[in-house]
């Protein structure tokens, strides 16, 4: 028979290395008597356990607690050497690349500029930002963030052309850089990654329903069902700067992947030039969308004008998201993107308000609280999930 029988001493042990293990990624360098007490194992079930996992490579000495009564208190935690893992955000322009120990310390991160020439080659442009970032060991898996969404029907790159990701639309995507790059690689909404960090360690903490907002350049977002991420038939849940939109063209006078729908009335061309037509001035959407909500903190013509700027803004984002709300009824809304971010708590409050004017659901409309780069952040968060899980269950007997 393959594997533990359920109850069984080496089932129990495994359970117990994986709680101990849990338990010092949480909380630790802890002693042995804090991780019996804080696993409910005994000291001398504590003892064999730690030896067991120092044995594996999976926990090293880190000193000792002095000044406490009674005798000198060993220290462990997890060895940072167990694995290491890598996260990359992909856009037309730059690869972003991080690096980061089992324990989720980040050890290195670089920026590589890119070409837009599919000719130079799409495995040795990601091994670059890899390299750059630079791994003290082998990596164990890669999780790269893109501007599209893998279709699973195909394996293929959907919701972008090749003028958008050039190099990337070829067949078997996932396994053909897996086995390029000598290593496990995921590839993944960078939309749905920010969703991930979000419900990680952000404002979608402890929700198992919220739709993420991402308003940008480009407009995007993020389902969440149950606690799992929903990415529909083609892996296009959340693409919807896409979605029919009144006041906008559609795909049909436009094109398909033309500047249509949502995204022709919220993206970041659009709002600039709104502002601009309430006399609002910024070199670039972030820009001015800020500067409308310092001027609007003000009195006089041009106070009313931003205002007016701000809730015009408002108004366009809610009822894409009002669509949204009506069919998925979430409890939560996180916004997040250059447009909303630069407006901060009085566009989210705007926002908010004309959500709830006109959809019967009113969900909670939060802003991102996650710091840094969300994509990579995300994109850590799936590959150490999936790493450690890897990892801590090697521990596991095979017969």
């Amino acid at each position: 028979m393959n594997g533990p029988v359920p109850g069984t001493p080496s089932l129990l042990r495994a359970i117990n290395d994986r709680a101990a293990l849990q338990v010092l990624l949480d909380r630790g360098p802890l002693t042995r008597p804090e991780i019996g007490t804080l696993t409910g194992l005994s000291k001398p079930t504590a003892s064999q356990l730690l030896s067991r996992l120092q044995e594996a490579g999976l926990v090293v000495l880190d000193g000792i607690r002095e000044g406490l009564p009674g005798r000198t208190a060993e220290l462990y935690r997890i060895n940072p050497d167990a694995a290491y893992v890598a996260a990359l955000d992909v856009t037309p322009d730059r690869i972003e690349a991080c690096v980061a120990d089992i324990t989720g310390q980040v050890v290195g991160t670089y920026t590589l500029p890119t070409s837009r020439r599919p000719s130079d080659g799409l495995i040795d442009r990601l091994r670059g930002a890899l390299d750059g970032a630079g791994s003290p060991g082998p990596l164990r898996r890669v999780v790269i963030g893109v501007q599209a969404a893998i279709d699973p029907t195909t394996g293929r790159l959907g919701y972008a052309t090749a003028k958008d990701m050039p190099g990337w639309q070829i067949p078997n995507l996932v396994p053909t850089l897996s086995e390029g790059l000598g290593v496990p690689v995921d590839v993944e909404n960078n939309v749905n990654l920010v969703a991930v960090a979000e419900q990680a360690h952000g404002a979608a903490r402890d929700h198992q329903d919220f739709v993420l907002l991402w308003a940008d350049e480009g407009i995007g977002s993020a389902v969440v069902l149950g606690g799992r991420m929903h990415r529909g038939a083609t892996g296009g849940a959340g693409e919807v700067g896409y979605m029919p939109t009144p006041g906008a063209p559609t795909a049909r006078e436009a094109g398909l992947y033309a500047n249509h729908g949502y995204q022709a009335l919220t993206g970041g061309p659009a709002v600039l030039k709104l502002l601009r037509s309430y006399g609002v001035r910024g070199t670039d959407f972030r820009q001015a969308v800020a500067a409308a909500v310092r001027t609007a903190a003000g009195s006089g013509k041009k106070a009313d004008d931003a205002r007016a700027g701000l809730r015009d803004i408002a108004a366009r984002i809610a009822v894409g998201l009002a669509a949204i709300t009506s069919v998925l009824d979430p409890g939560l809304v996180v916004l997040t993107g250059g447009i909303v971010l630069s407006g901060g708590e009085s566009l989210r409050e705007l926002i908010e308000h004309e959500l709830h004017a006109l959809t019967i659901p009113r969900p909670h409309v939060r802003l991102s609280t996650v710091e840094g780069n969300p994509v990579l952040a995300g994109a850590l968060d799936l590959a150490l999930d999936a790493v450690r899980e890897e990892v801590f269950s090697s521990t596991v007997p095979t017969a």
